[in-house]
């Protein structure tokens, strides 16, 4: 899983889920946030054996689902040959420390489950660079548990003294260093981003965001032609992808950029956040976001909660965002007022446009929506916000990140 950790060399294959029940909590929700965990497990390429839950007040301070528990659930993990315990929630370094003690297993939490999905789909410069950082953010306080078999480095020769430091402290070092060149070089990335971006200001940039595997990627084809390709899988997309296209078809002269972005998650880590920050510019950047949601999806409100929080701490203006229902194929006529034509506003749809970026439904209406939206967008080679563009050229023309 990281580099330097002795653990990586043999990676867990089977897994055996864990979900805590707190107090306030429904069951059902619990019960829909493994389902997805199981998703991001079987993404991850690892076997799903088992799942337990265990129902609590609070949090257990030691053991996060308690000691008795714990060794119940290392036990049938056992049993069904796991390899390691995966829990739905995160957990602190010294939980993880003694619940590895008490079960002999790995353990690992949500947010390492999704970092380890991360680090398996970057391709691109950029997106190797965000992952790894956000490792490194992640194991620095983990490698208590994970170097605690090292001990201490004893003095070398010629050296006065009895032993060395600790190792632990040499790794933290080095992995503090590690992390600090990582941000200098995203500092560099982030620049060269905001040069292609003022490059680009006199198009309007249309961004596309959303839940992951919300159907943003086959969206971005359908407006785009760009023909990416598009997978039914957690986190498919990880690097932003830049095409031109067309708000109106019939209106050559007038193109726009879509951005095609890497999909929200709940819980997700903030490390992954901060370190992709670049990326992420380009929703932060745009003239107009369109918000994709699984509408098929039976937690999309949920979903769409999760994603437009994200968006407002990114600092999204609501007035630039415009919520796409999409999958209305998977949906029976007349369901929250959509159907598979990719018509209607009824309740449930707020104001949103229906379609199905599958079939081409309702993309029409999309369109017509979207040049709506930028007729404010002036065409005067001012950036939209009050400030000149950059000269043309000065950022190349947009290409796949």
């Amino acid at each position: 899983m990281y580099r330097d950790d002795p653990s990586s060399k043999r990676r867990p294959r089977r897994a055996f889920l864990v979900g805590a029940i707190f107090q306030g909590q429904p069951p059902w929700l619990v019960e829909e946030h493994v389902d997805e965990l199981e998703r991001l497990t079987t993404s991850a390429g690892v076997e799903v054996l088992g799942r337990a839950f265990q129902r609590r007040r609070s949090p257990d301070p030691g053991h996060f689902i308690g000691r008795g528990k714990a060794e119940e659930i290392g036990a049938a993990a056992k049993e069904l040959g796991a390899d390691v315990l995966l829990f739905d929630d995160d957990l602190s370094p010294s939980q993880v420390k003694n619940l590895e003690e008490l079960t002999d297993f790995q353990v690992m939490d949500r947010s390492g489950l999704i970092l380890e999905i991360f680090h398996q789909r970057a391709r691109t410069r950029e997106a190797r660079t965000q992952v790894e950082l956000a490792q490194l953010q992640y194991l620095l306080p983990r490698l208590t548990r994970r170097w605690q078999h090292l001990g201490r480095q004893v003095g070398g020769i010629g050296v006065r003294g009895g032993e060395g430091e600790k190792q632990i402290e040499a790794d933290r070092r080095m992995l503090r260093k590690r992390i600090q060149r990582l941000e200098k070089n995203l500092v560099k990335i982030e620049r060269t981003r905001e040069v292609q971006r003022r490059g680009r200001r006199d198009v309007p940039t249309v961004a596309l965001a959303g839940y992951t595997n919300a159907g943003k990627s086959t969206l971005f084809n359908r407006l785009t032609d760009a023909g990416a390709r598009a997978e039914d899988r957690l986190f498919a997309t990880l690097d932003s992808k830049l095409r031109r296209g067309l708000v109106d078809p019939d209106l050559p002269e007038r193109p726009a950029v879509f951005a095609d972005t890497v999909g929200f998650i709940r819980k997700l880590p903030h490390h992954l956040v901060s370190s992709f920050r670049s990326t992420l510019g380009e929703i932060v950047d745009a003239d107009l976001v369109l918000h994709v949601i699984d509408r098929s999806h039976p937690g999309w409100e949920e979903q769409m909660a999760v994603a437009e929080d994200v968006l407002e701490n990114l600092g999204v203006d609501k007035g630039r965002t415009l919520r796409v229902f999409n999958k209305a194929d998977c949906l029976s006529d007349g369901v929250a007022g959509g159907d598979a034509a990719g018509n209607g506003d009824g309740p449930g749809a707020g104001d949103g446009v229906w379609v199905s970026a599958l079939t081409g439904a309702g993309i029409d209406r999309l369109r017509r929506e979207m040049a709506r939206r930028l007729d404010a967008y002036p065409a005067d080679g001012s950036d939209g916000r009050g400030g000149p563009t950059a000269p043309s050229g000065e950022g190349g023309a947009p290409s796949a990140a």
